[in-house]
């Protein structure tokens, strides 16, 4: 295997620890008919230092334009999830699975409204390549986000829905750092930062609506934000 570099020593022994009520308070319940995913979770190292590659949702989809994630969907015939997670990276994005050296997984976690059981795979992408958009109908952007702007109070906030006043942590991404990361891949985030000890006291109170036409189907003009859940909806729709 790839020598990992020591940054990410850290990540491969929480693997090894880590239990799903540490990410998520939904696990598969037992004998559970949920379909599964997987989806990739891929270091590297950019000019800002080590970071993330996330994908943006195409805007004009159907349901919940210009969502981010990162990489995955469900599992075709015959796969297990290191398979899945890489084969979607390589339709998504072009992720050339033979560059990308897997590490561990986190647990399996569950998205109770689409039943999905969603396997997060770590890789370390040693010698990133260049990625593009391989389908414009289904990724609008490609985010190389560096995890020293994750860990910035100054990146961080509380999303607040703009129907019941659910709230979760979220962050701003992007160069303009306009778009929202939150939800389901948000959390997994902030959760793993916490356990790792990476994160930085941040101002919880400092609130972002999320804008309501991000749920009707219409162009995102100001802002994105990111759902494991939604990408994985749309795989599984194949």
């Amino acid at each position: 295997m790839t020598e990992l570099p020591d940054w990410l020593r850290p990540v491969e022994q929480a693997a090894r620890e880590i239990e799903a009520s540490d990410l998520t308070s939904f696990v598969p319940p037992p004998d559970s008919d949920a379909r599964r995913g997987a989806v990739l979770m891929l270091f590297g190292e950019g000019p800002h230092g080590p970071e993330l590659l996330l994908t943006e949702r195409a805007h004009d989809m159907r349901s919940h334009p210009g969502q981010v994630s990162f990489p995955g969907g469900s599992l075709d015939a015959g796969e297990n999830v290191v398979e899945a997670a890489l084969r979607e990276a390589e339709e998504e994005v072009g992720v050339d699975p033979s560059s990308v050296a897997v590490f561990g997984r986190l647990p399996e976690l569950w998205l109770p409204p689409s039943n999905f059981a969603v396997t997060p795979v770590l890789g370390w992408w040693s010698e990133p390549a260049e990625v593009s958009v391989v389908s414009r109908a289904e990724v609008h952007a490609i985010h190389h986000v560096p995890i020293a702007e994750l860990v910035d109070p100054a990146h961080r906030i509380t999303v607040r829905m703009p129907v019941g006043d659910y709230r979760s942590p979220g962050f701003l991404i992007g160069p303009d750092h306009e778009v929202i990361l939150w939800g389901f891949t948000g959390g997994i985030i902030a959760r793993l930062l916490d356990f790792l000890g990476w994160s930085v006291p941040w101002d919880e109170s400092r609130v972002r609506d999320l804008p309501a036409y991000m749920f009707t189907g219409q162009e995102r003009r100001t802002a994105a934000l990111l759902d494991i859940e939604d990408d994985l909806r749309r795989g599984g729709a194949r």
